[in-house]
């Protein structure tokens, strides 16, 4: 197995001003890209919608070197149903702590030096109080799972990943594809993983060449495939390929191939006015309430 890297993961927004508040004021990360599409993806990278989208993404660095989050927004929809699937993303940023509290913006400290803010959508993110790190300030994902030995056996034996620590006692695992990237936290949630509307996707990349091993791999072990290997199209930039995995939980678990994504996902200066002019652009909000109507809930 070549080297693979994490690189994002997915979260639907409803309300793209206020979740770009978020990101850019609150947390401190830049807009990396902004890309609009007029019809759904071919690998749900949007979620089960087919109408016009956009997919934001947002980090403390480029994507070659730092995990991002990549902001879906699908428009006419407002809002999306929370289930207990994501449980939160750990950064290292004192300043994120310090813009929350200039912002007013609600936080709860879980643990010494830990604080708890809540993107709009109820995406839960923990702040450690500290200087922000000089590499990438994402410790980690944590993902909510029914059945913690069933949960790290597929993502070590059949993902690759590298066991850092298993906690039998708090029922929790934290796993990995090397020493200095973000990890992958699977936490047990005491009964069945709930993805309501609001599901996302974790995304990691590997060689090209790995992608067709991966498939051969979930087919002879009888796992679930969501979308078989497929290029994906973005206008004027790289095609890519991907496959679409679930876990035992029913995670998406997407794996690209690296060259082209590296490629596809160069930062582009002009991220933060396309994001600008494509929200000064949507007036819906403005539209849903002249009619007196809210937009759809998903």
């Amino acid at each position: 197995m070549g080297a693979r890297r994490a690189l994002h993961f997915v979260f639907k927004v409803g309300d793209r001003s206020r979740s770009a508040r978020f990101y850019r004021e609150l947390l401190g990360m830049s807009v990396l890209r902004h890309e609009e599409f007029e019809e759904g993806c071919k690998a749900s990278c949007n979620g089960p919608y087919d109408g016009k989208w956009s997919k934001t993404m947002v980090g403390y660095g480029p994507e070659d070197n730092h995990f991002v989050a990549e902001l879906t927004y699908n428009y006419g929809i407002g809002e999306y149903r929370l289930g207990n699937d994501f449980l939160g993303i750990t950064l290292v940023s004192s300043q994120a702590v310090s813009n929350a509290k200039k912002m007013g913006w609600p936080l709860r400290e879980v643990t010494t030096g830990i604080f708890e803010a809540e993107a709009p959508g109820g995406y839960k993110f923990y702040l450690e109080d500290k200087e922000q790190l000089k590499q990438d300030p994402v410790l980690k994902v944590t993902l909510g799972v029914s059945d913690l030995q069933k949960s790290v056996d597929y993502w070590s034996d059949l993902l690759g990943m590298k066991i850092y620590e298993k906690d039998e006692e708090k029922q929790r695992a934290l796993l990995g594809y090397a020493d200095n990237q973000c990890k992958l936290e699977l936490k047990t949630v005491g009964g069945a993983v709930d993805h309501g509307t609001a599901f996302g996707r974790i995304a990691f990349s590997c060689a090209k060449e790995e992608l067709p091993n991966i498939e051969a791999l979930m087919k002879k072990e009888n796992q679930k495939i969501l979308t078989p290997l497929v290029s994906l199209d973005t206008p004027g930039k790289a095609t890519v390929q991907v496959i679409i995995l679930a876990d035992p939980d029913g995670h998406e678990i997407c794996f690209v191939g690296d060259e082209a994504f590296r490629d596809l996902s160069k930062v582009d200066p002009n991220g933060d006015k396309l994001l600008d002019d494509a929200m000064a652009a949507d007036n819906s909000d403005k539209w849903f309430a002249a009619q007196k109507m809210k937009k759809a809930s998903a």
